[in-house]
């Protein structure tokens, strides 16, 4: 597994000031989502990591939804430097 593939976009003075923030949280989560991806492509019977997988996925995507709703700038931001897809909406 390769631990260093992912690029920070975030600087090491932004993640001391704002460890709390949803587009720090947002991006920890994505780097937690790679890692597990990464993982699981080893591992393809790792059920309890796939199910850490969903669970995240589902922290990310609610964190992302009341982004959205709270400001639609820092949201297309953090969609835009992160290069995630919009999830959909029902």
């Amino acid at each position: 597994m390769v631990k260093n593939s992912f690029i920070s976009v975030i600087t090491q003075e932004e993640k001391e000031e704002n460890k709390g923030s949803v587009e720090f949280q947002v991006f920890s989560f994505t780097n937690k989502i790679g890692r597990l991806t990464s993982h699981l492509k080893l591992h393809k019977k790792d059920f309890l990591s796939q199910r850490g997988l969903r669970k995240i996925l589902g922290k990310r995507q609610r964190l992302l939804a009341y982004l959205s709703k709270r400001n639609k700038v820092r949201y297309k931001k953090l969609i835009g430097q992160l290069d995630i897809t919009k999830p959909k909406m029902n």
